[in-house]
């Protein structure tokens, strides 16, 4: 079992953090500053340290040092997101920024945990290019793509990727919510000439429309209300590196505006600001959504879009990967079973046919839910294809989103409460357009138990476009 220290002097975060690692199998110690973890234990006996990188006395930073080659992730507020940067350059191996989502922190804990096994437990010639050691999407930073997958489609793109990845030229990634997009960018990003230089990854459909230009491109102190400070934007924070822009296609018009002047000139403006500086970042965007028909109409800048299609990838639905879907399905499996200490699980029969034919509308993350759900779930060795809640038979529905409502069926429905007659996909529309008037998009997402992003994923797929007057758009 991983054996993580925690170094955060605010003890309501530090005692949060530590009950969901432990909750997620990891053993976990704490401590309140640089001083206090030295006193108390061998720093270099951990698997991995998350620090805060303000505490009293020493900076986390300088558990860097103190590690002696132990990972450290520096936790950071966005307004300290460049000394975070800074942080980095000195050693640190990643850093996340606070508030951070649970699921964000468990990812970002196990990707660095099976990075550092995979460094110390087997040299880059003994895997085959193309895949990764032990999951889909383990981004090494040994040369590797490190995306699991071998069908005609994904040994095209392994191609690709390589290629272009030594280029500073603009990448677009295009294919459907869940298919990996993100791990393409880190792909080519690790395997470019800025690998070590911070990679910046931002939703663009994740952020209020009000706050995006100040996300990205930061502002200046009294620049608008509540502007108490200035502060660097994840643009500049991607100086000498890569920024991802994920879903672009939901970037403010404005926003693209100042998007295209860093493309063209190389330079940024803070908001509030009458200065411009110079960056130098390589762009990455991914949608998907056609951004040339959205162009056509006006919702997308085409200057933007032919800046952004100099190297175009298209990644594959999960549907249209034949067997890749079953290997996959395995790495999940072993995963999910390590994290609880189990050996013997394995798919049946009737399993693995429906992971193969099932169509997987929501993708490799829909997978990977229904994976981690079956093993938590089994009390046998052999996980059933019920255990994996998927019908190949039915509609595709991803009930993992809906955890805790009933189902529904038929939209006449007004009470706030689903029916048994209701599906969930049309509990999901009812609600939303019943209350997106008078809620804001974090207040529907909470009622609904999903994330914001989700709840937009949602919303594209059932054609339900986010209103952008009123309480919803949250100015």
């Amino acid at each position: 079992m991983p054996h993580i220290l925690i170094v955060e002097d605010e003890t309501i975060i530090r005692s949060a953090l530590r009950r969901l690692l432990e909750r997620n199998q990891y053993q976990v110690s704490e401590a309140g500053s640089v001083q206090e973890a030295q006193e108390r234990f061998s720093i270099p006996t951990f698997d991995l340290i998350v620090s805060d990188l303000r505490l009293p006395g020493a900076p986390g930073t300088e558990l860097i040092k103190l590690g002696q080659g132990t990972p450290v992730l520096i936790m950071t507020s966005y307004a300290s997101l460049r000394s975070a940067v800074d942080s980095m350059k000195m050693g640190a191996v990643d850093y996340i920024a606070k508030p951070f989502d649970h699921d964000e922190m468990l990812q970002a804990v196990a990707r660095i945990l099976r990075d550092r096994q995979s460094a110390s437990s087997a040299p880059v010639e003994q895997r085959p290019a193309g895949k990764a050691a032990d999951k889909p999407g383990v981004d090494n930073s040994n040369g590797e793509i490190g995306i699991i997958g071998s069908c005609p489609p994904m040994q095209d793109l392994y191609g690709k990727i390589r290629k272009v990845a030594p280029t500073d030229s603009n990448v677009l990634i295009q294919g459907e919510s869940g298919t990996g997009k993100e791990l393409v960018a880190r792909a080519l990003h690790n395997l470019s000439k800025r690998a070590k230089a911070p990679m910046i990854s931002v939703n663009c459909a994740a952020i209020p429309e009000s706050l995006i230009e100040s996300e990205l491109f930061g502002h200046e102190k009294g620049a608008f209300t509540g502007a108490s400070a200035g502060r660097a934007g994840l643009v500049e924070a991607a100086d000498g590196g890569t920024l991802f822009l994920d879903e672009i296609g939901e970037l403010p018009l404005e926003a693209q505006a100042r998007l295209l002047r860093v493309l063209q000139e190389g330079e940024i403006r803070r908001v509030g600001s009458v200065q411009s500086q110079k960056v130098d970042v390589r762009l990455i965007a991914a949608t998907h959504r056609d951004l040339k028909s959205l162009a056509k109409i006006g919702q997308f800048r085409e200057d933007l879009y032919y800046r952004l299609h100099v190297i175009a990838l298209k990644l594959p639905a999960l549907r249209e990967r034949g067997a890749d879907v079953n290997e996959i399905a395995n790495a999940f499996l072993l995963r999910q079973s390590a994290r609880i200490n189990r050996t013997d699980l394995k798919f049946a029969p009737d399993a693995e046919q429906a992971i193969r034919h099932y169509s997987w509308p929501g993708n490799v993350r829909e997978l990977e839910n229904a994976v981690e759900r079956a093993v938590i779930l089994s009390e046998s060795p052999e996980i059933s294809a019920e255990l994996l809640g998927i019908d190949i038979e039915l509609s595709d529905l991803e009930d993992d989103d809906f955890i805790g409502l009933a189902p529904q069926q038929g939209g006449s429905n007004t009470s706030h409460e689903p029916t048994e007659d209701l599906s969930l996909e049309d509990y999901f529309q009812h609600f939303v357009l019943e209350h997106q008037d008078h809620m804001t998009e974090t207040e529907l997402a909470r009622k609904l138990g999903v994330s914001r992003k989700c709840l937009w994923e949602r919303r594209q797929r059932l054609g339900i476009p986010r209103r952008k007057t009123g309480v919803a758009s949250e100015s």
